[in-house]
């Protein structure tokens, strides 16, 4: 990886290199992913399986879209034992985290008349998209679908990709039975977007859909925004770490490498106040890369969007990374949390030589649906409030309001809006 030292030119230049990384190439794909769209609006249950037998090779109808209760339990027998007690446990954790992110709704009575509050319910049905083949995660499974449950949705709604044979992985089945979800269909890409936005004779529409998946899936999503809410539009995966000298390069390597190894537009950057570690680690990342089964991978993306940048201190470290906005940050020095101060802008913050970021992915219960792309600056992990809704309440009495009705009225004469005038009016005159 190519070593700078920091000045406001190279820091501004690795920043658009970083956050241009993910701007892919859409060519005629938004005109595809369009027309699948305006197909399944049209045609229902018909374009969706004419698209899911075009595109999968799964030749589904009616009979073998859902998932039965057999084919979740043969899942749960074609994989170790060992791994579902994990699955459990994980779950377990992640949903103690997210019943703490829980708000109850308020009133707030003034004893003048006066009653303002906020009313909470969740979303009456979420869709949740799990993609399929090598990009299929059961840890993204538990992290979408649990916030959903412990904020009391009423159904989720979720859509994977069957092979061929018409099989879902069974580790993407049993963790989807673990985290609580109501219903699955065997559906992939833009298609299944449109199904759970738009609703066929078999998929209810939804109220929001959230998930990761491929170019197809996220221009659908756009696509269908405003129509139906969504998460994001997710980008590459990024790590960003800011260590000082009582680092260990070998801890280091190892941190940057978790997410290199997603793919090549993933990106991996160190911040440092130490020459030696910089050295030690630009040596140690090659050596580790070397024994990974995706060397390659980790390879292309360390050299295309990877780096390290030496710093004059850590004050100066903070400052390039509240640019950068890294889903992922590292604080790998001696006092992690006099840092917090500095910090503004990141997904999620691992504190400490024994925080790797894999902790956040699997097991530690904060989710791990981050903020990609910069979009740190203004966007939050995904959480309990990604699945509820808010109304305001107010209730005055008679005397309240007439306490504020002619500033209520001047207010609105002076917009030209005399008919909001107008309500107040008839009040105040009736007395």
């Amino acid at each position: 990886m190519e070593i700078i030292r920091y000045d406001d030119k190279n820091g501004k230049k690795l920043t658009e290199r970083l956050l241009n990384r993910s701007k892919q190439n859409e060519g005629n794909v938004q005109e595809i992913v369009d027309g699948i769209l305006k197909d399944v609006r049209e045609k229902g249950d018909r374009a969706l399986f004419e698209y899911t037998k075009k595109f999968d090779g799964f030749d589904v109808n009616s009979g073998n879209f859902v998932v039965t209760e057999e084919e979740i339990k043969e899942a749960y027998s074609l994989i170790d034992g060992r791994l579902v007690n994990i699955m459990k446990k994980a779950a377990e954790r992640i949903s103690a985290y997210h019943q703490k992110q829980k708000l109850n709704s308020w009133f707030e009575p003034d004893g003048k008349g006066e009653i303002l509050g906020q009313l909470i319910r969740p979303l009456e049905n979420v869709g949740v998209y799990v993609p399929g083949g090598k990009a299929a995660y059961p840890s993204s499974v538990l992290m979408n679908i649990i916030p959903a449950k412990v904020a009391g949705v009423n159904k989720i709604i979720m859509t994977t990709p069957a092979g061929k044979d018409g099989k879902v992985p069974p580790n993407t089945l049993a963790a989807a039975d673990i985290a609580g979800a109501d219903v699955i269909f065997k559906v992939g890409g833009a298609q299944a977007i449109a199904a759970l936005a738009y609703g066929t004779e078999s998929v209810p529409a939804v109220d929001k859909i959230v998930g990761p998946g491929n170019i197809f899936v996220a221009l659908a999503k756009r696509s269908v925004y405003g129509y139906v809410n969504i998460d994001s539009v997710a980008g590459p995966s990024e790590i960003l770490v800011v260590a000082d000298e009582t680092a260990d390069p070998v801890f280091v390597s190892a941190d940057l490498i978790s997410q290199a190894e997603h793919d090549e537009l993933a990106s991996a950057i160190l911040i440092t106040t130490s020459e030696k570690l910089a050295e030690e680690v630009n040596e140690e990342i090659y050596r580790q890369a070397e024994r990974l089964e995706r060397k390659e991978i980790i390879l292309s993306s360390l050299e295309n969007y990877g780096g390290i940048v030496l710093v004059s201190d850590i004050e100066e470290a903070c400052s390039l990374t509240n640019k950068i906005a890294p889903e992922h940050l590292g604080l790998s020095v001696k006092e992690p949390f006099s840092l917090l101060r500095y910090i503004k802008n990141a997904g999620a913050i691992f504190m400490g030589h024994y925080s790797p970021e894999p902790l956040g992915d699997y097991m530690a219960g904060p989710n791990h649906v981050l903020p990609t792309g910069g979009t740190a600056r203004f966007f939050s992990p995904l959480s309990i409030d990604d699945y509820i809704k808010k109304s305001s309440l107010i209730s005055f009495s008679k005397d309240a309001l007439f306490n504020l009705g002619d500033d209520i009225m001047g207010f609105a004469e002076s917009e030209g809006l005399t008919g909001h005038a107008n309500s107040i009016k008839v009040r105040l005159e009736k007395g």
